[in-house]
C-alpha cells in the first residue's frame, strides 16, 4: 500500500488471477452497483498480493465479541481463498488474566508485559494452546476454511531465551520471570502448511535449549515471523485506531526511526510499546515486510478494509 495519506492509492501491477474468489453479495446495502464497485477496486490488490504471506496477530476485543470473531475469521479465509497466505498469531491476554484470578493469582504488568512465575506459565500454557488455539481452527473450519494450530514449541518453529529486567514506570529494573524472547525462528514448519493450503493458527509460546517453556509477547512472537517469512505485510488488531497523537488523533503513517522519540516524549506508553517494537522487528531494515500495520480489530472486516481498499486504515509502520 501507499504512503499515507491513501486517497490516491496507486493500484499494484497484478501477478495472475488468483485461484478462488469468494462472491461477496449485497455486501453494500444490497446495491448490486455499489458491490461490484468493491468487487472492481479489491481486484488489483488481490492480483498483487496473491502467493504473498500476511501475518495477522490477533487479539483484543475481536477475540472476544461473536460478531468480530466471524469477521476476522471470515476476512482470514477470504485472504486464502483468493490467493494470499494469511499466517494468524493469536494472544489471549484477558482470558489468562481471568483463569489466573479463579487460581487466586494476581497478574501483574511492566511496561506492557506480563511478569510470569512457573504458576502463571501452566496457566498461560493452558489457555492459549489448551484451548484459544483449538477454539479458532474450529471456528475458520466452521466457516469453511483449513487451518492448523500449533504453539511456538511445534516443530521448533520459535526458539526463545529469558528476557533480561526491564526498567518499569518507577525507573526500578525489574525481573519478569518466565518471560522469553525469540533468539530464533524457523519457518520450515510453517511453510509446509502454506504450500498444502492451510491457514496456521500461532499459540505464543515457545522453549528454550533446555526445553524451559517461556510466555512470548504474542505481539513480538508475531513480528519475529513476520519477518523470517518475510511477509508482505504485517498487521497488529487492536482495540484502537492505530498509534494517537497526545491529541488523541490518529498517526498515519511512521518511520521506524520515529518509534523511540514517540516511546520517549510518552506519546507511545503501556501495551503499545511492544506492538511496535514488533513491528520495528518484523521491518528488520528493509530486510523483513514490506510494511506493518496497526488497525483496530473492532471495525467490523478491518482486515479486509486494510488490504483491499485504496485508502486502507490504522497507522501504517514503512522501512
Amino acid at each position: 500500500m501507499a504512503e499515507r495519506p491513501r486517497a490516491a492509492k496507486a493500484a499494484p501491477a497484478g501477478t495472475g488471477p488468483p485461484d478462488a474468489i469468494l462472491s461477496p453479495l449485497s455486501v453494500v446495502g444490497g446495491d448490486p452497483q455499489a458491490t461490484a464497485q468493491v468487487l472492481i477496486e479489491a481486484l488489483p490488490y488481490i492480483r498483487a498480493f496473491a502467493g504473498k504471506t500476511v501475518v495477522v496477530k490477533y487479539g483484543g476485543a475481536a477475540m472476544e465479541r461473536a460478531d468480530l470473531k466471524a469477521s476476522v475469521t471470515l476476512d482470514v479465509i477470504l485472504m486464502r481463498t483468493v490467493g494470499m497466505r494469511p499466517v494468524v498469531v493469536h494472544g489471549g491476554g484477558p482470558q489468562i488474566g481471568a483463569a489466573m484470578e479463579q487460581a487466586g493469582l494476581s497478574p501483574r504488568f511492566v511496561n506492557g508485559l506480563r511478569v510470569t512465575d512457573a504458576d502463571t506459565i501452566r496457566i498461560v500454557e493452558m489457555v492459549l494452546v489448551g484451548t484459544i488455539n483449538q477454539e479458532l481452527v474450529a471456528l475458520i473450519h466452521q466457516h469453511g476454511g483449513s487451518a492448523v494450530g500449533l504453539s511456538g514449541k511445534d516443530g521448533g518453529l520459535l526458539t526463545a531465551r529469558r528476557i533480561a529486567p526491564v526498567r518499569g514506570a518507577d525507573g526500578a529494573e525489574e525481573d519478569l520471570g518466565l518471560v522469553g524472547e525469540v533468539v530464533k525462528v524457523n519457518p520450515k514448519i510453517l511453510r509446509t502448511m502454506e504450500d498444502a493450503g492451510f491457514i496456521p493458527v500461532v499459540a505464543p509460546t515457545a522453549a528454550d535449549a533446555d526445553g524451559v517453556t517461556y510466555n512470548i509477547n504474542a505481539d513480538i512472537a508475531a513480528g519475529a515471523i513476520a519477518g523470517a517469512l518475510q511477509a508482505e505485510k504485517f498487521v497488529l488488531l487492536t482495540d484502537t485506531d492505530g498509534i494517537l497523537d497526545q491529541e488523541g488523533r490518529l498517526i498515519p503513517t511512521l518511520m521506524p526511526g520515529d518509534i523511540d522519540r514517540l516511546i520517549g516524549d510518552g506519546t507511545i506508553t503501556k501495551g503499545m510499546i511492544p506492538k511496535v517494537d514488533a513491528c520495528r522487528a518484523a521491518l528488520r531494515d528493509g530486510k523483513g515486510v514490506r510494511k506493518a500495520h496497526i488497525i483496530n480489530g473492532t471495525v467490523p472486516h478491518a482486515l479486509l478494509l486494510e488490504v483491499f481498499t485504496s485508502k486502507g486504515i490504522g497507522t501504517e509502520i514503512v522501512a
